[in-house]
């Protein structure tokens, strides 16, 4: 029998977080494997699509830590202002940058530049060990390693790993392989995306209208464009992408007002289906379940990735306080866990408990509505702990999130 090909770190799925993480790993000297299912440049890879990623500012930290930042800056968007309203209503709040003393909240990218950035260092020449295309289709944890079972074009190969990242999406196959229950809720909505040029210009404005339906967002981008993220019922999507451009950005048009002059332009528009997905556990032997597999969350808030990104930095952070140690002991499975529970749990009811707030239909949800955006728009307090949390400090703060090296100096 043929012994199997051996690692240290297996990330199955190179997305997004997984690739994120492979390049932080790598970092510290441990050997990483990648198993990812779509090819390079394909169209398929969700990831890497035309949807806008609102980076909060202790995202950008991470990825200045990491040494991702320099690379995507050029073609960020600062975000100095977030306005939150309910449309018909009385009240709205407004976050200034310069109240938290910052420059910005965060900042905007394309996830297709985020993605072909990190990608161009991954593929440098012995960093990382690359699957691709490939699907794992057996998983086997042991005390020791686990090992898994890969196809690929080239045919099928084990591979054993002393410690496996699940970061392969919401409907992870890891984590079904694995008879890891997860907890879906579909929120029968679908959000339409695409990029809008107003007639005037954004100034790092960004805006979230609250509505039945879902939140209607814009986003800064380069080039005065808008990224437009508009959640609508899943029955009613198929027509919003049938519409003419004319049609389509006339209907922008009312749903969002003249805070920006009229809409202009419009790119191309794609859509995805809104859903909660939370894994009923984050680890399982000697196996990490890690962003969309372990927490797949409504884009209220622009929160998913960013909570993706702070679990890569605290995965980070504890294999780098001992170098060398095993990265699937007990230890560490048990520390990444304990670390992380408290800001899933709160995101996630931060941005499941908006939406159904926002679609009770309810007199007595709509009087909680109002008077929760009129207390944030008269008092400074509450503005300040809202935009503590946007940004990602959420208790327990990673060091690459407050600006800190993974290792000491020295």
């Amino acid at each position: 029998m043929t012994e199997p090909l051996k690692t240290d770190i297996a990330i199955v799925g190179g997305g997004l977080v997984g690739a994120s993480l492979a390049w932080a790993l790598q970092s510290l000297g441990y050997d990483v494997t990648v198993i990812e299912k779509v090819a390079f440049r394909a169209t398929a890879q969700p990831s890497y699509d035309d949807r806008t990623l609102a980076l909060s500012h202790s995202s950008c930290q991470i990825l200045s830590g990491l040494g991702l930042w320099e690379g995507l800056a050029a073609n960020a968007t600062p975000i100095r202002e977030i306005t939150v309203a309910e449309p018909g209503k009385p009240g709205r709040v407004t976050l200034r940058a310069t109240e938290s003393g910052l420059e910005a909240f965060g900042h905007v990218i394309e996830a297709r530049e985020f993605g072909s950035v990190v990608l161009q260092r991954l593929k440098q020449p012995g960093l990382v060990n690359w699957y691709i295309p490939a699907a794992v289709t057996a998983v086997v944890t042991g005390s020791n390693a686990c090992k898994l079972d890969i196809e690929s074009e080239q045919g099928t190969v084990s591979l054993q790993a002393r410690l496996v990242v699940a970061a392969d999406g919401a409907a992870s196959t890891v984590r079904q392989l694995l008879g890891i229950d997860a907890r879906c809720h579909d929120y029968e909505q679908t959000a339409v995306i695409c990029n809008v040029t107003p007639s005037e210009p954004h100034r790092g404005r960004a805006f979230e209208w609250l509505t039945d339906s879902g939140p209607f967002a814009i986003l800064p981008h380069v080039g005065n464009r808008c990224g437009l993220v508009w959640s609508v019922p899943t029955i009613q999507a198929q027509q919003y992408l049938d519409m003419d451009d004319a049609q389509f950005l006339h209907e922008a048009q009312k749903r969002f007002g003249n805070e920006l002059g009229a809409f202009r332009k419009i790119g191309r528009r794609s859509t995805y289906p809104l859903k909660l997905v939370r894994a009923g556990q984050d680890t399982s032997g000697r196996v990490i379940i890690m962003g969309n597999a372990a927490h797949a969350i409504h884009p209220a808030g622009a929160q998913g990735f960013n909570l993706g990104l702070r679990d890569v930095a605290v995965l980070a952070e504890l294999l780098a306080e001992k170098p060398g140690q095993d990265p699937g002991c007990e230890e560490i499975l048990a520390a990444y866990s304990s670390w992380r529970k408290p800001d899933h749990d709160e995101t996630v009811a931060w941005t499941d408990g908006l939406v159904r707030l926002f679609a009770n239909p309810s007199k007595t949800a709509g009087l909680a509505r109002t008077a929760g955006i009129l207390a944030h728009a008269l008092l400074p307090p509450l503005r300040r702990r809202l935009a503590s949390k946007a940004m990602g400090y959420r208790g327990r703060t990673p060091k690459l999130a407050l600006g800190q090296p993974l290792r000491n100096p020295g």
